[in-house]
């Protein structure tokens, strides 16, 4: 069906319309039935690749990933393009808004939730990233050079969009069902599309949390309509050929270099930083060829062999985030359990935040694979089980960190708290001194395209909600 999915769209489009061609009171292009099935296809299957698009750089700056290149570009915070990333978002938003069109107009109001939900997902990925992004001229075609909107408005809209979703769910649907083979994140159930409303709602509240506006009960009033098992994950399962993280394991292990681990994360999890081993660490890569060691690579060093044997972890083929058919994650359990116990934690509430903190993991550990008497035995290490008495958010954001491997939201995290994981610390040759990197920069096709409108930025400005 995969290979389909993008025919099919085509499809609707092109058929719909040839009816009575020569009718000279009929439009021979207007669609006689909307394609509503091929569009929540193309968005749904694509926002989730989205995450991938943008995730591919982010993972470095999360030090996820380093470079075997010494002094690569992305490793060391120069200015990168970012086209791709763009115009994928870009694509998806305007999909998406005809997607609304239509199921507007057939009072198809399931689908109308979904292209909400969508839209606030896209529009977060992007002014997480990006900053300052046009939106409101940018999709009805009424200008070609869109202004920019602000940061702190588009963050309004996106919970305005997303309460709007969940309303639509909880309305009685009086146009078309929603396809569920032509939804690849939920099937076309929409219990689960109102939990995964709820669930970017409680994202998006929760990066508020450096600011006076910051509302943890409202963050923890999202969480409680949101998952509450696995099960509810949305991820995308499907793909035309593979995972693109499993692609890029291919790649590896046919010597075109990528997807190297960062000493950062392996250290995390290796026992070198916390002193625990963590079991998630042989489901995501395999050891050297000594069977016990894990090694990174230094962000910014490169590698540290000649290439002849395996000296650093790469992502592999079999690893949980890099097989072929890997799951690709939009917005999962266990990210709503963590910030169920940030939001908690800062409500004052230690009782909740600790059993939100374990259940996280434990949902973390449950989805890789981990054997249940490894991963009791880590959450029992007194690292780790330190009891709601002493739980900090330091413990909070160190594990959600290794939870959210290779996703673009960890690095809101890390901006969030200025980077103070243990022994983290600025790239080799740091192109930007003793600075983290804070935003992408524009890419080179919106300044050819829509010049002047940008905001003049560097990669040291920060973000509205990045008070750190």
């Amino acid at each position: 069906m995969m290979k389909n999915i993008f025919y099919l769209f085509v499809a609707a489009l092109i058929f719909t319309g040839c009816d009575d061609y020569l009718d000279i009171n009929e439009n021979p292009n207007a669609a006689l039935e909307p394609p509503l099935e091929g569009l929540l296809a193309n968005t749904t299957y694509n926002s989730g690749l989205n995450v991938y698009r943008i995730g591919a750089t982010t993972s470095f700056y999360t030090q996820y990933l380093a470079s075997p290149n010494e002094a690569s570009a992305i490793d060391i915070y120069e200015r990168v393009n970012t086209d791709g990333a763009w115009s994928n978002i870009y694509r998806m938003l305007a999909n998406i808004s005809d997607l609304q069109m239509f199921a507007e107009e057939t009072s198809s109001v399931h689908y109308t939730g979904i292209a909400k939900t969508l839209t606030a997902f896209n529009l977060g990925m992007a002014v997480d990233v990006w900053g300052d992004i046009p939106y409101s001229e940018a999709l009805n075609f009424q200008s070609l050079t869109p202004a920019y909107d602000g940061q702190e408005a588009l963050y309004q809209e996106i919970v305005t969009l997303l309460d709007a979703a969940i309303a639509d769910f909880n309305t009685e649907n009086l146009g078309l069902p929603v396809d569920g083979d032509s939804d690849f994140l939920h099937g076309g159930d929409i219990a689960a599309w109102t939990k995964t409303a709820n669930a970017l709602k409680a994202r998006y509240l929760n990066h508020l949390s450096g600011l006076g506006s910051y509302d943890a009960n409202a963050v923890l009033a999202a969480v409680d309509g949101a998952y509450t098992s696995n099960d509810d994950d949305a991820q995308i399962s499907e793909f035309q050929v593979r995972n693109p993280w499993g692609q890029v394991a291919v790649n590896n292990a046919g010597l075109v270099l990528g997807g190297w681990l960062s000493e950062q994360v392996v250290d995390a999890m290796n026992g070198t930083t916390f002193g625990v081993f963590d079991p998630r660490l042989p489901l995501i890569t395999d050891p050297l060829p000594d069977g016990v060691t894990y090694r990174g690579t230094v962000n910014g060093e490169g590698r540290i062999g000649d290439g002849t044997t395996p000296e650093e972890s790469v992502l592999t083929t079999d690893g949980f985030f890099s097989s072929s058919d890997s799951p690709l994650f939009v917005v999962t359990y266990a990210e709503v359990k963590f910030i169920e116990a940030e939001a908690a934690l800062r409500a004052g509430d230690a009782a909740r935040a600790y059993d939100a903190y374990i259940e996280g993991i434990t949902a973390s550990m449950d989805k890789i694979g981990v054997d249940p008497a490894d991963r009791d035995a880590y959450l029992a290490d007194p690292v780790v089980g330190v009891g709601s008495g002493s739980l900090t958010l330091d413990l909070v954001f160190k594990e959600k960190y290794v939870a959210m491997f290779l996703h673009p939201e960890a690095w809101v995290d890390a901006r969030r708290y200025n980077h103070a994981y243990a022994d983290f610390t600025p790239p080799t040759n740091n192109e930007l001194g003793s600075e983290y990197i804070a935003r992408f920069d524009y890419p080179d096709t919106e300044y050819l395209r829509n010049p002047g409108q940008q905001p003049t930025v560097t990669l040291t400005d920060k973000l509205f909600w990045d008070a750190n």
